[in-house]
């Protein structure tokens, strides 16, 4: 007997694995893609630079495009990361991850070209990350259409649910903004995917486990906890260079993710557990390099504490769980 429903090994949380297995009936692969995306945070319209611990743009695994023919790079992209991955799983399918930049911040046009040459790719689905407030009408119904013709999941930026730290880590949107993108998603029948950070500046584990509690509540189809990365070049990198800033260790890390994912309902796919920094740029938590020690500390604390993900959500009773269906 499994410890957790949706689970049929000994995970005590609902992964990706088990989510594409069941859903896709196979081994599928995220393909990260680069499509040139900006962000508002980055290019003036609301801040320079982008948050503090922004490198780029979450740009690391991708290459940008190297001339104006958008479908051409992406079917590009997609055709070098193809080979890579049939390198190790040369049965799967391919997800096509538009991952850098926010990629709603375009015009349509350029955003249709984007999914079409994904589309066109022939890959199971397509995953395209944006903020939230990266979204409106004609770019809500694009990403309905395509909705309809394979499957789609936009993933959202959220980081955290309190404003003031989003003020500190020079987020330029609030939690207010956040929502109403969310649900303009959500109506349009669009899966959503939540990103969180652990460890920014300022907060406790108080703190980040009131956005995961807050987080909860709005029963996301899929949520990305990460760990904060020091980056070098970042403002982030400078703070901690000061000595302002102190990235959490590697059992405070765990201990804080394995109470996170209490909060979360159980049908929440947890797609990621831990992050990837730049390797070659990457200064701090240095222990965060051997993911495989952080995922099974995580499993051993949660048998440990025979927890698993939801124990918490359950309890608040069928008025807290309501919004789930």
């Amino acid at each position: 007997m499994n410890a957790f429903d949706f689970s049929d090994s000994n995970k005590r949380y609902h992964t990706l694995d088990y989510y594409n297995r069941h859903f896709y009936g196979e081994k599928v692969y995220k393909a990260a893609i680069d499509a040139g995306c900006t962000c508002p945070n980055r290019d003036g319209t609301k801040g320079k630079g982008g948050c503090i611990f922004c490198s780029g743009g979450s740009g690391y695994f991708t290459a940008r495009p190297d001339n104006a023919d958008l479908h051409g790079s992406v079917t590009r992209q997609l055709t070098a990361e193809r080979d890579r991955i049939y390198r190790k799983h040369p049965d799967s399918g391919l997800i096509a991850y538009f991952q850098a930049g926010s990629n709603t911040y375009a015009d349509a046009a350029d955003i249709e070209e984007m999914l079409s040459a994904a589309a066109d790719f022939g890959v199971k689905g397509i995953s395209t990350a944006t903020r939230a407030d990266c979204l409106d009408k004609e770019k809500i119904a694009l990403l309905r259409d395509y909705n309809k013709k394979l499957p789609l999941t936009v993933e959202l930026g959220l980081q955290t649910a309190h404003d003031s730290t989003a003020r500190q880590i020079n987020r330029c949107h609030g939690y207010a903004d956040f929502l109403r993108g969310y649900d303009v998603l959500k109506a349009a029948g669009i899966r959503v995917c939540v990103h969180i950070i652990d460890g920014l500046p300022g907060e406790t584990r108080a703190d980040m486990l009131a956005t995961a509690e807050t987080l909860g509540r709005l029963c996301p189809d899929a949520v990305k906890i990460h760990l904060l990365h020091v980056i070098s070049g970042t403002p982030l990198a400078q703070m901690y260079e000061d000595g302002g800033y102190t990235p959490l260790t590697k059992e405070e890390y765990i201990d804080i993710v394995v109470s996170q994912l209490e909060y979360l309902p159980p049908q929440c796919v947890i797609e990621r557990l831990t992050g990837d920094g730049d390797k070659r740029t990457l200064l701090a938590p240095l222990w965060s390099r051997d993911k495989i020690s952080v995922l099974g500390g995580i499993d051993k604390l949660m048998s440990e504490r025979d927890t698993y993900q939801g124990r918490l959500y359950k309890q608040k009773g069928e008025k807290y769980e309501s919004s789930c269906v």
